[in-house]
């Protein structure tokens, strides 16, 4: 028993428990033991005899020792015959012994597993645990298999971050040579990080290096994040993190020589050591563009490359390079090139000289396109978001373009695309990893808006309906101020085209008194429909039926106000056309998007008017975490067959669109009541700068800057009893963006630097809880 315990022991820190073991269980002899007998010659054997099987027939032991009546009685073909029923693991103990000239084969058989439970275990449930051992009920039972599922139960937790964790098997012996099997489980805490440190590094501090990488020391404040739970395959991902962060610094010949983790005596944290040798720091040399390719300037290229010699190194930058050339040669009709930065080190004068060489490449054909890790999606949602199909020409940049929009769809954590050779030379396949995510959303919470007031929001959402990239939302919300119900349902690809399609229900109340003195309620459903022209250009088209009732109407009200009440039917029709070139439309960092709307009511109903505005935003990334929007929009109505516009589908300013004013707070207003009374035409801009706040990632708040600026003017029949001017009202402020557990939460301080006497301001502007 000596060699299984010390097997043990390796394994659980402790021997296996044993409740009532079998009294002739025995360890396998060592390799060198034969059978007990004394051989005077080798006459032949007369008879083989098995003793002590139970559910085994001795005619199966028989066929494993491989021995037959009148075989020579040789002690090596004995010895054979004992590893081999060994080798089988239905035994625990065997012995061999000669009487006279019969072999006597005497066995003790393993037992049967009766069944298998887990104890102790709370963090990892027991069908994730029943997952990952090998043992089941009815299966014979042998330490080595026992030995080998406590060793993989200790990885599982291990990848769980809990290195403390120990496993200590039992077996509570049963009738009929069966066993129970109990793995009791300490799970331990989970394994932090005390300390990061790095060795060889002068350039950079050891909390600028921290900051680079994803393992984080544990704090207090990471009691939402795991990032300081000790994972080895992020440390691996922190390796390349501090070579990507080296290369785009100038540092070439940047490596990292080793990272250690090394767990502390009690086994409830680690020590993490990274030893690098930065190397010397480059700067940027000549650039050049050469093509190997006819009909190819180069010198056209090289409006590509906005690298500048002196610069500092920066491997991104020389990416981004050869991906602008591969796009713009592309663009001209080339799908088989291929671009190599030929790099030319100078050590002596530590710059880089960079030969961008434009080759053509291969002619590769897509022979299939592979999806895989999409338990849930169905295939056709991912197949179809590809710029390439099975047949095409495969082309780089259609391919890294077909990854962004799977991305975008947002049903998806991780997103790999890459290309492997197919089955022949001129063949590739493109293959698509995926991981899943939640794309169901259930939200009950309550919060605060400057907007309503105080609420209370229940919504269900699930972007991916049956796997079919389907959106169906049901949403609540209950304020002071506004009341809510909506119903939406869209179809991405309506009857099996690039065509969305979808309707809404929805019923609102909301309370106008502080604006303007009445209250408005409105009860309806819309249809709506999209296509894309091309990969930049998108057209949206609706239809939109509703009850409107200005209600509640204060006595004191303006008499412009006074004159809307009343119920109407709004039947109206309108399209959206947009030209988006950002680089992402759920977190844009880059790029810019301008979009047309156009809204006519009066096709049925009891309402008329005309109504357009156009929108736009422009971002730029100074860095990783800086970046610069700038927003615009304008808008302009008016009523037609002898009708005036309503208060109600007017033109309104302040709030969200001009911080630093109430809701409403600019524009026209009555002279004797202050009612706002909103406008037909207006324009308003934003330019925000948005920064980190130098808080660990893990609190996922960032800084802006930012001044808005804007117009509202013109009322049907306005007269003297008006105050109206189309005056510019601008703020300036600060605000603070917090993505929390809760939802998002956005704060802004803003002063109203531009203002008419008659405008109403606020320097403080709150939302918590929920998105409007």
């Amino acid at each position: 028993m000596s060699g299984i315990g010390a097997a043990w022991a390796q394994s659980s820190d402790e021997s296996p428990t044993i409740v009532e073991p079998a009294p002739s269980e025995g360890a396998a002899p060592e390799a060198s033991d034969g059978p007990t007998t004394t051989l005077p010659g080798r006459p032949a054997l007369e008879g083989i005899r098995v003793e002590g099987t139970q559910r085994i027939e001795a005619e199966t032991v028989r066929s494993y020792i491989g021995l037959q009546e009148g075989d020579p009685i040789d002690p090596t073909q004995i010895n054979k015959a004992l590893k081999a029923l060994f080798a089988t693991e239905y035994f625990a103990d065997v012995s061999m012994a000669l009487e006279g000239r019969t072999l006597v084969v005497t066995v003790v058989e393993n037992p049967i597993i009766n069944r298998i439970a887990f104890e102790g275990n709370q963090r990892i449930d027991d069908e994730t645990l029943q997952s990952e051992v090998r043992l089941r009920p009815r299966l014979v039972y042998t330490r080595t298999a026992v030995q080998n599922d406590v060793r993989r139960i200790l990885e599982l937790y291990r990848r769980s971050g809990r290195f403390a964790a120990t496993v200590d098997p039992k077996v509570i012996q049963q009738r009929d040579n069966r066993v129970d099997l109990a793995f009791e489980i300490d799970e331990g805490p989970l394994t932090g990080i005390e300390k990061i440190s790095f060795i060889g590094n002068r350039y950079f501090s050891d909390g600028a290096l921290r900051e680079e990488i994803q393992t984080k020391e544990s704090r207090w404040y990471r009691f939402l994040s795991n990032s300081d739970v000790y994972d080895p395959d992020r440390l691996t991902f922190d390796r390349e993190l501090l070579r990507r962060f080296y290369l785009a610094e100038g540092f070439a010949d940047f490596r990292v020589v080793s990272a250690v983790a090394e767990l502390t005596e009690d086994r409830e944290n680690f020590f993490v050591t990274f030893t690098i040798e930065e190397g010397d720091r480059y700067t940027f040399g000549d650039f050049d563009v050469v093509s190997r390719i006819p009909d190819v300037d180069a010198e056209v290229l090289k409006q590509a490359v906005e690298l500048e010699p002196g610069d500092w190194y920066d491997a991104n930058a020389v990416d981004e390079t050869v991906l602008k050339l591969t796009d713009m040669v592309g663009d001209q009709g080339y799908a088989f090139i291929e671009v190599r930065p030929n790099v030319e080190r100078d050590r002596d004068s530590r710059t880089i000289d960079i030969t961008f060489e434009v080759l053509e490449g291969p002619r590769t054909y897509v022979e299939r396109i592979e999806i895989r890790g999409n338990t849930r999606t169905e295939d056709e949602v991912v197949r179809r978001e590809f710029l390439l199909v099975e047949g095409d020409a495969f082309n780089a940049s259609k391919l890294r373009r077909s990854r962004e929009r799977i991305s975008d769809l947002g049903f998806f954590k991780q997103v790999d695309v890459n290309n492997v050779p197919g089955s022949e030379q001129d063949r590739t396949v493109v293959q698509v990893d995926v991981e899943e995510q939640s794309t169901g959303e259930l939200s009950v919470g309550a919060g605060y808006s400057t907007s309503v007031g105080a609420l209370a929001e229940f919504s269900i959402r699930e972007r991916n309906l049956l796997g079919r990239a389907q959106e169906l939302r049901l949403s609540s919300t209950i304020a002071q101020e506004q009341q809510s119900v909506d119903l939406s349902f869209t179809e991405p690809y309506f009857l099996g085209r690039r065509l969305s399609a979808g309707f809404d229900l929805f019923h609102t109340v909301r309370d106008n008194q502080d604006i303007a003195s009445f209250d408005s309620k409105e009860t309806g459903a819309g249809l709506r429909t999209g296509y894309e022209i091309n990969e930049d250009w998108r057209q949206n088209l609706r239809y939109r039926f509703a009850r409107e009732t200005v209600e509640n109407v204060a006595a004191n009200a303006s008499l412009f106000v006074k004159e809307q009440e009343g119920t109407e039917y709004v039947s109206s029709v309108g399209q959206t056309l947009t030209f988006d070139r950002r680089n992402s439309r759920i977190d844009p960092t880059d790029g810019y998007y301008v979009a047309l709307r156009n809204d006519l009511a009066g096709v049925g109903g009891t309402v008329n008017y005309f109504k357009t505005s156009v929108e736009g935003a422009y971002y730029i990334p100074f860095s990783a975490d800086y970046r610069l929007m700038l927003g615009a929009e304008a808008g302009h109505m008016v009523g037609w067959g002898g009708e005036n516009t309503r208060i109600k589908d007017r033109f309104f300013l302040g709030g969200d669109n001009l911080r630093g004013f109430e809701d409403a707070g600019a524009g026209p207003r009555d002279v004797a009541t202050d009612d706002a009374l909103g406008g037909q035409q207006y324009a308003a801009g934003t330019v925000e700068l948005s920064f980190p706040l130098g808080l660990p990632e893990e609190f996922d708040l960032t800084g802006a800057l930012f001044s808005d600026f804007g117009t509202l003017t013109e009322v049907d029949n306005s007269g003297s009893g008006v105050r109206d001017t189309a005056s510019l009202r601008a703020s300036v402020g600060v605000g603070v963006n917090w993505v929390s557990p809760f939802g998002p939460i956005r704060v802004d301080l803003a002063q109203a630097v531009v203002k008419e006497d008659y405008d109403r301001t606020e320097v403080f502007r709150f939302s918590f809880g929920t998105r409007f």
